[in-house]
């Protein structure tokens, strides 16, 4: 009666076993986008006044603007944006968002804090950064080849890109490939496609 018992349990488990690893094995393989490269090292000053680096992030899949807190134009829409991604990821530990401004001779640490709590962020992963114009600008210019300058002809006095970027566990800039199999490199943070891609793959991330 016991082999029965014992042979019964064991065909269980291996039910089990052959239902199981595909899903397990699932969980270490990579998503099926691309790896950019990694993400510039970065060091810069957050709301809360704290230094946070690339490596802060490490373990978490993240997103990365250039905006500033006092932008008429693109900034809001953007802002509103990262909201969703807050939303729809709220609570999850493993994920996190890098806000860097293009105005840091304005946007100090406490214009940010200001600046975030108007927003309404509640994801204490959700960095606004600031520190040296320069270094920023050669981030986001040299590091990401993510557009940002002085323009006193636009309003507000800058300009700037309006794409997301979005960076794995393992600090790697990742993306999507377009209809002709080309990698996109950014997500659109205007428009409705690219939050519903970018929501999607910050997904297929935070499974690897």
């Amino acid at each position: 009666m016991k082999n029965k018992s014992y042979i019964g349990i064991s065909f269980i488990v291996l039910i089990f076993g052959i239902w199981a690893v595909p899903k397990i094995l699932a969980k270490f393989q990579k998503a099926d986008l691309v790896t950019i490269g990694p993400v510039p090292k970065f060091e810069l000053t957050d709301q809360n006044n704290k230094k946070i680096s690339n490596a802060d992030y490490l373990g978490k899949v993240y997103v990365v603007e250039f905006f500033f807190s006092t932008c008429p134009t693109i900034c809001p829409i953007m802002n509103q944006n990262m909201l969703k991604l807050q939303e729809e990821f709220y609570g999850n530990p493993s994920f996190g968002i890098a806000s860097i401004t293009i105005d840091p001779e304005h946007d100090t640490p406490a214009v940010l804090k200001a600046h975030a709590d108007q927003l309404g962020v509640k994801n204490y992963n959700w960095h606004f950064l600031t520190g040296d114009k320069k270094y920023i600008y050669d981030l986001a210019l040299k590091g990401f080849n993510l557009y940002a300058g002085e323009n006193d002809k636009q309003a507000g006095g800058f300009e700037h890109s309006g794409l997301f970027a979005l960076i794995d566990k393992e600090g790697n800039i990742r993306c999507r490939k377009d209809s002709f199999d080309n990698p996109i490199l950014y997500y659109d943070g205007l428009e409705e496609a690219g939050i519903k891609a970018i929501k999607e793959d910050i997904k297929k991330l935070l499974e690897e």
